[in-house]
């Protein structure tokens, strides 16, 4: 038996089954193709303010790779894997560690301002440029020359000191400020305390109304740490002490020392240089981060527009 054609009716029907699937699969593409893109998660633009967790380290100099500031607990607490800088300050608490509230931009005031029960303050132009573009839950490392952190080095905040030291033997102190130089010290005849700048023992020669003398009363070859490093009792000759700071060049940038009166607000200073050939080392009062290439590794907690 022959076989028999196929109707034109189901021909039709066929053609207009392949054009319907042709039909839809070419708006499928159409609508994938021009479909508008899902939106990115959103990002820091300027005028926002955010909350951000941040360590703050050294990008510079002798401490470099020491943390000297940090919103974070955990990182305070390890001291091993996070060494912390010169001039750290611990925040105190748990309630001190919480991420930093920052207005993007140029024009927040320096006493900060509230919002959402949050405070966001005033932070250094790279800190903030830095946060720009940058989505949440996401760490980041931001680095920051000095021009962009807290400028640079104020040369009038260096002191030079000698590393020899000539101190009297004796040492005549006005009455009104014998207090304030030896304090604690009972004002009398034949006393005898700890010299409260070197360590050795001084002995009060005399004390009257208008002065108080003070015998100092080391021997050759004292040492002691009176500020950070050692300090040595090298000669004692026509009525004069002579007294070494033993500092190496190599130490520079990483002693702290403490003055007895203020330079640039600051009694606490650094030893930033060692010059054994000019016999001198130089008292850097600057805030140790002054002067620095700062590296903060952030993430933006919270974005508020």
């Amino acid at each position: 038996m022959a076989d028999r054609p196929p109707s034109l009716w189901l021909l039709t029907a066929l053609v207009v089954v392949i054009l319907v699937v042709a039909g839809a699969g070419g708006a499928y593409l159409y609508l994938q193709n021009h479909r508008a893109p899902s939106p990115g998660p959103k990002t820091v633009g300027v005028g926002d303010n955010v909350t951000v967790d941040y360590i703050g380290m050294f990008g510079s100099g002798p401490e470099q790779g020491r943390v000297f500031d940090t919103s974070l607990l955990s990182v305070a607490k390890n001291n091993l894997t996070w060494p912390k800088s010169l001039e750290y300050t611990p925040r105190g608490n748990k309630s001190g560690y919480v991420p930093l509230g920052v207005y993007i931009g140029p024009h927040a005031p320096r006493s900060g301002y509230s919002r959402d029960n949050v405070t966001f303050g005033q932070v250094v132009t790279g800190f903030w440029r830095g946060l720009i573009g940058l989505p949440g839950n996401q760490t980041h490392r931001i680095t920051i020359p000095p021009l962009e952190g807290y400028g640079l080095t104020n040369a009038s905040c260096l002191v030079t000191a000698p590393l020899t030291v000539e101190v009297p033997v004796v040492v005549s102190v006005a009455s009104g400020s014998f207090a304030v130089d030896y304090p604690n010290v009972t004002k009398s005849v034949g006393t005898e305390f700890t010299d409260p700048t070197y360590g050795w023992t001084d002995l009060i020669l005399s004390a009257n109304a208008t002065s108080v003398s003070v015998e100092n009363l080391p021997t050759v070859g004292f040492t002691a740490t009176p500020a950070g490093w050692e300090i040595e009792v090298t000669a004692i000759a026509a009525g004069e002490i002579s007294v070494l700071n033993d500092i190496a060049p190599s130490q520079a940038g990483l002693l702290l020392g403490h003055a007895k009166s203020s330079v640039c607000s600051q009694k606490q200073f650094i030893v930033s240089s060692v010059d054994p050939g000019l016999g001198t080392f130089t008292e850097n009062f600057n805030h140790e981060v002054v002067g620095q290439t700062l590296v903060f590794v952030v993430t933006v907690d919270a974005i508020y527009p």
